[in-house]
């Protein structure tokens, strides 16, 4: 048994922000389920967005991001993060060389999809993530623990139903409680549902899904954004094809050099994300290979060193001048809902990163705002828990009654990403939907009160299948098509009934004579 100020679940540029800027008279511990160099964020091959070229403005910047998020975003959320964007890429900028200059020592700016400016900073070319984590950890002080490879997978709540802690299973299966007065979830979001993911194999949407089963609320879960372009060879994704590709001048194309997004939305290869994966998608479908033209971009492999990586390690060659891709689960828009500071419906836990949503991202995350969010979030909770984070006491643990049940037969794991995919993937339709409810229903995974007995890989599948249930149910609930979620049956925006409408998730942890009440509230 630990006791620390401050837990946090997760290792990505959220979480290494918040640690990095706590007070160093708080304990503070990192719990990582494997390394701490294994999260999403140290993968990414984007940017930062921010408004700070010559001819932009945070304004361009907060209409580049409600138009992608298709208006579904809390504007209070976007102004305030997109106003502070500038000043957190100066700060990491004035510490050391995070960040790509030109010969004058200015910050190159490069142009990402849906953006109207070149706002997107990078940092190795298109080792952005790896960049500012190693710089994050490097920053990490002395008063901070950190454990690798534990499994966090239950949320502790006292009597006031206040978070306490978690408790974790190491790889060797020993049981431990983690106390704490403040519990911080930045355990990222579900890209291991589906079959073609961009994520890192730890992203199964645990998190998510501990914080359902303590009770806290869960929103916009049916808004997932499949990122267009990932490696695609042999029926498999390799890896993700960043962006940026598209915005130094590398087209979609089909087999006979065909460009795929001529009349399709105004900015062409460079639409929102959800416009340019249904388009590949549709093309894929039908039979057809799908190519990043990159024949016009000089000196690719100079440019995109990560990418060429890639694709070396693949067998494949670019003297060619063409990348196969396919579209992938790249990011979540929903998840635990929370404020500005990461407050949660539950007191004591916060939630920051991609595994909470405060709106800023709406129905399609604008490419490059994810890793701007972690810095701010992380930021803004460091301010409140430097100042606050001693004024509640610990308390006992409140036992949940655990409710006799027979192990239920688990399904493979790739199981529930091939029927995620097919079913409630790029292209969704209520037949598909309900056939998936009912197959995840079958399992009746969260009306589990003691995880403690099953295995590592069993935890897994079980969080999986929590997570992949909250996104059915969400997506068959929203009879219009919206950002990240599209429904062949309800193919277009419905604004009279859904405009700025939120499906919320809670679940009940008194429970009723079923053990379990679940409550899907549409909030305004």
């Amino acid at each position: 048994m630990t006791n620390d100020d401050v837990l946090i679940l997760g290792s990505g540029i959220a979480a290494l922000q918040l640690a990095s800027l706590l007070n160093t008279d708080l304990n503070v511990r990192i719990l990582t389920k494997e390394k701490i160099r294994t999260a999403n964020s140290y993968l990414a091959q984007g940017g930062i967005a921010a408004a700070i070229g010559e001819h932009d403005h945070p304004c361009k910047h907060i209409a580049d991001t409600l138009e992608a998020g298709r208006f579904h975003n809390n504007p209070d959320a976007v102004k305030q993060i997109i106003q502070a964007a500038p000043d957190l890429i100066t700060f990491i900028s004035e510490q050391g060389t995070v960040f790509d200059k030109n010969q004058n020592g200015d910050l190159l700016l490069g142009m990402e999809g849906a953006h109207s400016e070149k706002r997107i900073v990078h940092g190795g070319g298109d080792a952005t993530g790896k960049n500012v984590v190693e710089f994050l950890i490097s920053r990490l002080n002395e008063n901070i623990t950190i454990e690798e490879n534990v499994f966090a997978y239950e949320l502790l709540l006292n009597a006031e139903k206040r978070c306490i802690g978690v408790k974790a299973k190491a790889q060797d299966g020993t049981i431990k409680n983690y106390y704490s007065r403040n519990t911080i979830l930045a355990t990222g979001g579900c890209g291991q549902l589906f079959t073609y993911t961009s994520n890192a194999p730890t992203v199964n949407g645990d998190g998510i899904a501990m914080a359902y089963l303590a009770g806290a609320e869960v929103v916009d879960m049916e808004f997932i954004q499949f990122h267009p372009t990932l490696l695609y060879l042999d029926g498999e994704t390799k890896g993700l094809i960043s962006e940026a590709v598209r915005g130094e001048g590398a087209i979609l194309v089909t087999d006979d050099g065909t460009p795929i997004m001529e009349g399709v939305h105004p900015q062409k290869d460079l639409a929102p994300r959800h416009v340019v994966s249904q388009k590949i998608y549709e093309y894929l479908k039908n039979g057809h290979k799908v190519y990043l033209d990159i024949s016009k971009i000089e000196n690719f492999k100079k440019r995109f060193p990560s990418i060429t990586s890639i694709c070396e390690e693949n067998g494949l060659q670019l003297s060619d001048g063409k990348i196969p891709v396919a579209p992938g689960s790249h990011f979540l828009m929903g998840g635990v809902k929370t404020d500005l500071t990461g407050r949660t419906s539950i007191k004591g836990l916060y939630a920051i990163g991609e595994s909470a949503c405060t709106g800023l991202h709406g129905a399609n995350r604008l490419a490059s705002n994810s890793l701007l969010e972690g810095l701010y979030m992380g930021e803004k909770l460091s301010s409140l828990l430097n100042t606050s984070v001693n004024e509640e006491a610990f308390g006992a643990e409140t036992i949940i009654p655990s409710f006799p049940h027979k192990k239920v037969t688990l399904p493979e794991m790739q199981e529930i990403k091939d029927l995620m995919m097919e079913r409630v993937g790029i292209v969704r339709s209520k037949a598909n939907l309900q056939k998936q409810k009912a197959w995840l229903d079958s399992f009746n995974v969260h009306r589990f009160t003691n995880l403690s007995e099953y295995t590592l890989e069993e935890m897994t599948k079980i969080f999986m299948l929590i997570t992949a249930n909250l996104i059915t149910e969400a997506a068959l609930k929203r009879t219009e098509s919206r950002g990240g979620h599209y429904r062949s049956d309800y193919p277009i925006e419905d604004n009279l009934n859904w405009l700025n409408k939120t499906i919320i998730h809670k679940n009940s942890r008194e429970m009723e004579s079923n053990h379990e009440y679940i409550e899907t509230a549409l909030a305004t």
